[in-house]
């Protein structure tokens, strides 16, 4: 007998026929012992087209009140899917995701978990119950209904199988695993049967749309094992833990991210102190900065480069020009045709010759890079967005088809 929290994506709940399948899953789940909490995200493109009525009143509509409206999408995912367990003779038991424990900071749209508390899930466990919870939304310490941002229902899966201390976590979802690359781009891409947190970590962070990046970091601070695989194909799917470096294991993956931007402060002062005061006013709206590139050019001035998510382009433009403005910078250029391609692997940097790889392939495409940032299992470049498949498909056939 286990005790297992399985997600349910958008793709995997997109209609009631839908709905109905992965109840069977979960009854079926149950019924080989098991107590099972599930979690689900919105149907389909609920959230899509509940950002869209906001704005069709109010273009940056106010984020509490958004996190208000996008909270009910989940909720009829969880209705419906208690009425199709308890259709099949099954007892459920729905929870909003505050109803369910999940606190979180005041940050609307891309709150924080503070905490869970699981009291109220143990108890209709014990109950002999499934549990379902609504995801991707919480409870903030003013006792406002918060969301945790795109994807945010992985991180609720997550954080509940780390505080009921479940022995798995299945995240189910439109594709059977994690892939050497995207597969809808890249029909030469290979399932990984098994990667480690920090790979999976950065290939979320840089455009891999299988695992939010936020509930990965969860998962590896809590030691939480958890797989990914399709909801509609029989499949081991990949299963992501603490591995061991392999001698000889170099680069698994290959991503892009097209959701970038990227923001130039021309003629930007030297002297110390500068950096701290625009990265901090970015900082303190919650915006999160990727790469960052200094150019020093004459007269004790130089030019400054870094990339947010496109939907932050905005608010960092208007932030930035006021900086800007105030530290006696020339100009604000901000740019959203640009993507950022990765390739990631552990201990990838004991490997010489790696990144020369990279660049010399871009190179024979004709690809010019703009920005570079690398870490020990990570290596991204920023390129123009006409050039990304492009460019995706040479750096994978280099690092991932011809070793075979």
């Amino acid at each position: 007998m286990g005790l297992i929290v399985q997600k349910y994506g958008g793709s995997s709940v997109a209609d009631i026929e839908k709905i109905k399948f992965v109840a069977r899953k979960v009854v079926e789940t149950k019924r080989k012992g098991n107590k099972v909490v599930v979690v689900v995200s919105a149907m389909g493109k609920t959230t899509d087209n509940l950002i869209n009525l906001a704005k069709q009143i109010n273009p940056t509509p106010p984020e509490r009140e958004l996190d208000l409206l996008l909270s009910t999408g989940e909720m009829v995912s969880v209705a419906l899917l208690c009425i199709a367990i308890e259709t099949l003779g099954e007892e459920a038991e729905g929870f909003p995701g505050y109803f369910a424990g999940i606190k979180t900071d005041s940050f609307h749209t891309k709150a924080r978990i503070q905490r869970i508390e699981p009291g109220r899930i143990i108890e209709e466990l014990n109950r002999d119950k499934i549990v379902v919870v609504a995801g991707f939304q919480g409870l903030s310490p003013e006792n406002l209904i918060t969301t945790l941002g795109r994807g945010g229902s992985d991180l609720t899966a997550i954080a509940i199988a780390a505080a009921i201390k479940a022995d798995i976590c299945e995240i189910y979802t439109d594709v059977e695993g994690v892939f050497t690359s995207d597969p809808n781009k890249i029909p030469e891409a290979k399932l990984i049967p098994s990667i480690s947190y920090d790979e999976l970590l950065e290939l979320a962070s840089t455009g891999a749309k299988v695992m939010q990046s936020r509930a990965v970091e969860f998962a590896k601070k809590y030691s939480v094992s958890f797989v990914v695989k399709s909801t509609f194909k029989e499949g081991e799917g990949t299963m992501v833990k603490e591995l061991e470096v392999k001698e000889g294991a170099v680069v698994s993956a290959v991503s892009i991210d097209e959701n970038q931007a990227k923001i130039t402060i021309f003629g930007v002062p030297d002297k110390p102190g500068i950096a701290g005061k625009i990265f901090s006013s970015l900082g303190k709206e919650n915006i999160n900065v990727d790469m960052i590139v200094q150019n020093t050019g004459k007269d004790n001035r130089a030019d400054l480069s870094f990339t947010v998510n496109i939907n932050d382009m905005e608010k960092a433009l208007k932030i930035t020009e006021k900086v800007a403005e105030e530290i006696g910078a020339e100009k604000v250029n901000g740019d959203a045709d640009i993507c950022k391609l990765s390739i990631i692997g552990v201990g990838m940097m004991n490997h010489p010759g790696v990144a020369g790889r990279m660049f010399t392939a871009l190179a024979e495409a004709g690809i010019n890079i703009e920005m570079i940032s690398t870490s020990e299992i990570k290596i991204s470049c920023v390129i123009r967005k006409k050039d990304g498949e492009k460019a995706l498909k040479k750096v994978h056939q280099e690092f991932i088809e011809k070793r075979g």
